[in-house]
């Protein structure tokens, strides 16, 4: 079955920085994009970052713009999130999400909103990232 699984969480103090993987398998059929998503405590779940599979376009929220780097390795079948510059309000748990082009194939276009949790149907189990001095 469809497994997506974040590493590379931790305690960090502001202004370093962290590297998360998100590591897929089970894919029978190929995603569409993976999309990264962070959740802190009270808050509702808010995309982070965005990349598809196919030409590599990449997406992100303007809070972690010039800060945050995604990228993929699809030999790897392994989607990364480079945090740098990392403050405080980043503290969140971390999750990857996947939606497959199939999916996008019956649901139209549309329906892909790079940064909205509701298009992805495939999700980890997340990662904690702490900033804090």
């Amino acid at each position: 079955q469809v497994q997506l699984v974040e590493s590379g969480g931790g305690l960090v103090q502001p202004g370093n920085s962290l590297r998360l993987s998100c590591a897929t398998s089970g894919f029978t059929l190929d995603y569409y994009a993976i999309g990264w998503f962070r959740q802190a405590p009270g808050l509702e779940r808010e995309g982070v970052s965005c990349i598809s599979r196919s030409d590599g376009s990449t997406y992100y929220a303007d809070s972690v713009k010039g800060r945050f780097t995604i990228s993929r390795d699809n030999a790897k079948s392994t989607v990364y999130l480079q945090m740098n510059s990392l403050k405080p309000e980043d503290t969140a748990v971390y999750y990857c999400a996947a939606i497959l082009s199939a999916a996008l194939r019956v649901r139209g276009s549309s329906w892909f909103q790079p940064l909205r949790p509701a298009t992805y149907d495939y999700w980890g189990q997340g990662t904690q990232v702490t900033v804090s001095s």
